[in-house]
């Protein structure tokens, strides 16, 4: 299939590039590059020994979309665009809103009128909020904290509404854990513009000297150690999540489904250092600061569902995300 990333260029699309293109899916990637380096092509190209096509747009630019769709022969899109830092979405609600939410809207019109009805998207756990009851499953309540989980969560309605008036439609919303790791080539990973906003990437530059201490956004939560929990998932295992989402979509009984991607495994902040700190050989000084709007104590997910329809698991352990991390930041 001819597949379109938006946001192809970030984090994750970047992976989930290599994924597809291996399995022979023909890859467009489409980025305009605000979170992510030009460079990532370059990378690409060493990887698979062919060089993705890059479009440099923005997803409000419905009439470039456009073009895109009927000049790539598009079959199908993964949907990585967007703002994703919970602390910023606090800061700047309006940002996240008019770039995620009307982008988002603006994608859908424009595949709309293409007749591209194949959809994955990229939605995180934060359409959960506070858990209710754990390990979260796709049926937990949703009620975000922040307004970046209120992005994905606007997203998804407006994903079903499409799908209720339009049963043609095929769409997957994958909800994210908390995606760490990189290639193990070591050539593309986590490498935000400015200060990291996720725990990995600013622990890395704690460990190369870059930064000098890692925050530690409160050490009084009710959790053995004090510190947040997460499901970490390796971003190898998320990147093959999308390419069984895509395969999954022609046999998928309803329009619009839902899916949680991650381990089933909880890890702590403070777990999380240690285990750097073993990959890298490095010590990773750390200070207690206040808790930051919006996190929640712990979250972990159930997978069940992804296991049963998806045939899909995440197999990379915390070891292999730490040190597949530190290799990209040595790289």
């Amino acid at each position: 299939m001819n597949i379109l990333l938006t946001g192809g260029t970030g984090y994750i699309g970047s992976h989930t590039a290599v994924v597809l293109a291996e399995a022979g899916h023909n890859v467009v990637l489409y980025d305009n590059l605000s979170n992510s380096k030009p460079e990532v092509v370059d990378r690409l190209e060493t990887i698979l020994g062919t060089r993705p096509l890059f479009i440099e747009g923005d997803i409000r630019d419905r009439s470039l979309l456009a073009e895109v769709l009927k000049l790539q022969n598009i079959d199908a899109v993964v949907h990585f665009a967007g703002l994703k830092a919970v602390g910023e979405s606090v800061e700047k609600p309006l940002d996240y809103y008019h770039n995620n939410v009307y982008g988002s809207l603006c994608l859908m019109q424009a595949l709309q009128d293409a007749g591209v009805k194949r959809l994955v998207f990229s939605s995180s756990a934060t359409v959960y909020g506070e858990p209710q009851y754990l390990p979260i499953d796709e049926a937990h309540p949703t009620a975000p904290t922040n307004p970046y989980g209120w992005n994905k969560l606007h997203i998804e309605q407006m994903l079903s509404d499409m799908a209720a008036a339009d049963p043609e439609w095929r769409i997957a919303s994958l909800r994210y854990f908390n995606p760490v790791g990189a290639h193990e080539s070591g050539l593309i990973g986590e490498d935000p513009n400015g200060i990291p906003n996720n725990l990995m990437p600013y622990i890395a530059r704690v460990a190369a000297g870059k930064l000098p201490h890692l925050n530690v956004f409160g050490n009084d939560y009710p959790t053995p150690d004090g510190t947040g929990i997460r499901d970490y998932i390796h971003v190898m295992d998320l990147a093959e999540g999308h390419l069984a989402a895509l395969a999954h979509l022609n046999s998928q009984s309803v329009c619009h489904d839902f899916f949680n991607l991650g381990t089933g495994n909880g890890c702590s902040v403070l777990e999380m250092r240690s285990a750097f700190e073993t990959a890298s050989n490095k010590k990773i000084p750390y200070q207690v600061v206040g808790r930051r709007p919006g996190d929640t104590a712990l979250v972990y997910s159930a997978t069940d569902k992804s296991k049963q329809e998806l045939d899909w698991r995440a197999a990379r352990g915390l070891d292999l995300m730490c040190n597949s991390a530190w290799k990209f930041n040595n790289k």
